[in-house]
């Protein structure tokens, strides 16, 4: 039985990345976001039935101003008849279900190998804007946070509509990665505290993140706000290259986060890398589950709709 810490040691040590591998962030065939968003988000409805949560069981839970992109069919007639204003009438499924996205941007999530089409902060950043946009339809607030990056990114509050999907998706696109998070202890219970005050009752949160160089303190209070109202689910996105070590033969590999630097026979290691790595996200999937939330895995290759409906999924069957 591999312990967290021991784990996430092991696979640091290994996943170093090859000589000057740290690219610019590079869209590739996942630009542009907005248009990508919306066709990933039309593909995870296709096949479903798409539901807007009405029915006796559905409680009238207080109204708010229009803002555009709502669903006409919920505006309040008779306020804007008595007060000439538009006003948008709320259920208690609504106000209970704000998503909120919480993206790792430091500066490993920069990582892109050649075989990759984006680095992995673009990939996570798509994933959370098709997400998004199916928030948003569905009539839920959504907000934004980031773990690492610019300082000056104090995160979007949540709110409604197509309005709030255009400003995410504004700040996903300009978002750069930065920092490293095994030197600065403090960069996630920043993310956490102000999670802590902005998430309410019933809140999903989920965290987009390679999960490496979180250490274990950071990674048990980020978990810990699933605990009894919120709801939890850690997306590790990994490059294809991270998942599988598929370097060939001897390799000098140097680490984004940290000044690590090792000179190894890749085919040698493969196998203990892969076990150690498999370990340290098993570790992780109890930590969270333990907490009621789930752990997705994603890889930059994979297809964002499959991804996007695992995630989906899993927040389902942990409500269940």
């Amino acid at each position: 039985m591999v312990s967290l810490a021991s784990g996430r040691r092991q696979v640091k040590t290994l996943l170093m990345r090859a000589g000057a591998q740290l690219l610019p962030i590079d869209w590739g065939a996942i630009s542009p976001l907005k248009l990508r968003a919306q066709l990933v988000a039309e593909g995870v409805y296709a096949g479903m039935h798409r539901s807007r949560r009405r029915g006796p069981g559905v409680e009238f839970g207080g109204q708010r101003p229009y803002v555009p992109g709502d669903d006409l069919r919920f505006l309040d007639r008779r306020s804007l008849l008595r007060h000439d204003r538009l006003m948008v009438r709320q259920f208690e499924t609504d106000t209970d279900r704000a998503l909120w996205l919480c993206l790792d941007a430091s500066a490993s999530m920069a990582f892109r190998s050649p075989d990759a089409p984006g680095a992995k902060l673009a990939y996570a950043a798509l994933l959370g804007a098709a997400m998004t946009r199916i928030a948003v339809s569905g009539q839920d607030p959504v907000g934004l946070l980031w773990i690492g990056g610019d300082e000056a990114q104090q995160g979007i509050r949540a709110g409604f509509g197509h309005a709030a999907f255009e400003r995410i998706v504004s700040r996903l696109e300009t978002t750069v990665a930065g920092g490293d998070l095994s030197d600065d202890i403090d960069a996630v219970d920043r993310c956490v505290r102000l999670m802590a005050r902005r998430a309410g009752r019933g809140s999903i949160i989920v965290v987009l993140s390679d999960l490496i160089d979180l250490h274990d303190e950071a990674l048990s209070n980020l978990v810990t706000l699933g605990s009894g109202p919120r709801l939890v689910v850690l997306v590790q996105v990994l490059d294809p290259c991270e998942r599988d070590l598929s370097y060939r033969g001897k390799v000098r590999l140097r680490a984004i986060e940290g000044d690590r630097e090792v000179v190894t026979d890749a085919d040698a290691v493969r196998g203990l890398y892969r076990e150690r790595l498999a370990a340290h996200t098993d570790a992780c999937r109890q930590m969270v589950e333990r907490q009621g939330g789930r752990l997705v895995q994603a890889c930059t290759t994979d297809d964002p709709v499959a991804v996007v409906r695992r995630v989906l999924h899993a927040i389902a069957e942990a409500r269940r």
